[in-house]
């Protein structure tokens, strides 16, 4: 097994890769192989170009023809964060994950690009994508800019409580050493501080109320930044997940690991809500939901450094 050689890991949790577990089961997330990709030709309005892009998403190899919303197929938990547009009628995509190939198989290339679409007196839109893969999906078509994260449906189902989670990665950083925001809606602005590539993984205990709000208590908690490069592939890195109330936790990072609102998930009326954590949960608590993503920049929706690359594979959980 290869360890971080030139990699710095930020808020590394009690872990990292030099981790063993005895006697340990590893259990791969279902299409974690990365090996599996659905290819879809959407055509873009001839306003913009007329071309025919390719998106990529992560399910039972076929290829799709024409303007077709995504829905996730074959069973596949993972959504992208590339996604189909239509603003004002004019159809646009965004691909900022790849399959791309390794070995015999193939991986996910996540990139942080800028994708723009302008059309004289109707549209002028300019925005930062981060690549992401995650646990859950995105409903299309995306319609505008703002509040596109209400498209996302995060976290699927899940009740166990892993002891670790695994995979193989690679990154590449852009060598910016600050970023870039592009909302679509102001001119270009600078946000201090190195962009990095991030893995989220969170295990929670969700309630819904009558309303549909939905409230939850965070059960575990993995997350790390990286910021430099990787000497290429780093195969069957293994990250403890914590649990419970991590606040004494040495390696607790309050802006990173705290309770916070959790992006959306889709409630039992078919609207995505946001998932507000309201505690922790105690280590006894089994989780409701489990949210993993993996993505190319780490500071939020349109802001990242283009260029910033993140290669993942075989994702597993260990028990």
């Amino acid at each position: 097994m290869k360890y971080y050689s030139r990699l710095s890991v930020l808020a590394l949790l009690a872990v990292a890769p030099f981790c063993s577990f005895a006697q340990e089961k590893v259990v791969p997330i279902k299409y974690g192989d990365m090996d599996q990709w659905v290819t879809r030709k959407i055509h873009e309005s001839g306003i913009i170009g007329g071309e025919t892009k390719l998106l990529y998403e992560i399910a039972p190899m076929q290829e799709i023809e024409g303007n077709v919303a995504y829905k996730n197929m074959g069973g596949s938990p993972w959504g992208t964060s590339n996604v189909m547009a239509k603003v004002m009628g004019i159809v646009k995509t965004n691909t900022s994950v790849f399959k791309e190939k390794r070995w015999n198989g193939y991986c996910a290339r996540l990139e942080t690009r800028i994708e723009s679409v302008k059309v004289l007196g109707l549209v002028n839109i300019t925005v930062v994508a981060a690549g992401s893969i995650f646990l859950g999906d995105m409903q299309e078509p995306i319609t505008s800019t703002k509040g596109a994260e209400k498209n996302l449906n995060w976290g699927i189902p899940f009740t166990q409580k892993p002891k670790a989670l695994r995979y193989d990665y690679k990154v590449k950083m852009s060598g910016e050493k600050d970023r870039i925001r592009l909302t679509g809606f102001s001119k270009k602005g600078v946000v201090k501080g190195q962009d990095c590539a991030i893995t989220i993984f969170y295990l929670q205990k969700r309630v819904e109320d009558a309303d549909g709000n939905i409230t939850a208590k965070r059960v575990g908690t993995m997350i790390l930044k990286y910021d430099k490069d990787s000497d290429g592939w780093v195969n069957d890195a293994t990250y403890e997940i914590l649990y419970g109330d991590i606040t004494s936790h040495p390696s607790y990072d309050p802006e990173l690991m705290g309770l916070k609102v959790t992006g959306f998930a889709r409630n039992s009326k078919g609207e995505n809500v946001e998932v507000n954590e309201t505690g922790w949960a105690t280590p006894d608590e089994n989780p409701t939901h489990m949210m993993l993503q993996f993505s190319s920049s780490h500071g939020g929706a349109f802001i990242g450094s283009p260029g910033n690359t993140l290669w993942i594979d075989n994702v597993k959980l260990v028990y």
